[in-house]
């Protein structure tokens, strides 16, 4: 009765079957460690981010690398910004995708070590990129700043390269070991993004608070690939019932054709 599974075209398609549902299930299993991955990160921002203020060097040192644990913490220091030492960061955007510069200046604290502090992003205006862009002058004076801890910049992490030769000014990561060769001075590890005091004139334009990842898309795509997966046996089932009675009926058909009387001749 099932015979025509033996068949070439019933092999093929039975053997694309097996596969499948190991492999929907693999992707699923993937999607649910993106998903577990994604909440943990989420977790842990929303922590930092929640976290009290602490003093940026009870966190960070020079030649010190900022944990993930340390990532985002509500950071403070006191001291005075050093616009002459200051940089433009190549290549960001803001949060419509528009393309400019994150402005990078260092903030000289008592003991004389140097945090780096990024004060935003100000945009291109079709300025030419062998130019150094005009970018608002910081606060003067001794004042204390709040903002949030973050690693040093690698091409690994973020995909942009390090370019060389650049024009006076222009960096394309934010790397403290760079900046404290550039500055010769002490540099703590990583950099902050300010928060407080906020910017007159709304510029440079303040980099927002790091948003939640879309965790539940990928549990939702894992739940897919799972049905996905069960659906295969299941439209394999039902194509093999339909093919039983396709043949069934060609065959009751052929046996009735066979059975019936020749009529007689035209006289």
């Amino acid at each position: 009765m099932y015979r025509f599974l033996l068949s070439r075209q019933w092999v093929i398609l039975t053997l694309v079957a097996v596969l499948l549902i190991p492999t929907m299930i693999r992707l699923g299993l993937w999607q649910m460690h993106r998903y577990e991955e994604r909440t943990a990160r989420n977790d842990l921002v929303a922590r930092a981010l929640d976290a009290a203020p602490v003093a940026a060097e009870s966190l960070t040192a020079p030649g010190r690398k900022i944990t993930t644990d340390e990532r985002y913490r509500t950071v403070t220091a006191k001291g005075r910004f050093d616009a002459d030492g200051e940089v433009v960061v190549r290549r960001r955007t803001d949060a419509d995708d528009n393309i400019g510069y994150h402005v990078l200046t260092p903030f000289v604290l008592a003991d004389g070590k140097v945090m780096l502090v990024n004060r935003g992003w100000i945009p291109a205006d079709g300025a030419s990129q062998t130019e150094y862009p005009e970018v608002p002058a910081p606060p003067r004076g001794e004042i204390t700043v709040t903002g949030r801890l973050m690693p040093d910049e690698t091409t690994e992490a973020s995909g942009i390269k390090d370019l060389q030769g650049l024009p006076d000014r222009q960096i394309m990561l934010i790397n403290s070991e760079q900046q404290a060769e550039r500055l010769d001075a002490q540099v703590l590890g990583g950099y902050v993004v300010l928060k407080e005091p906020e910017p007159k004139g709304d510029t440079p334009e303040p980099i927002g608070r790091p948003g939640n990842e879309n965790a539940a898309l990928n549990y939702a795509y894992a739940i897919q690939w799972w049905l996905f997966a069960a659906a295969v046996p299941v439209g394999w089932w039902f194509l093999v019932r339909r093919e039983k009675r396709d043949r069934e009926s060609a065959e009751t058909a052929e046996d009735t054709e066979q059975a019936a009387p020749a009529e007689p001749a035209a006289v």
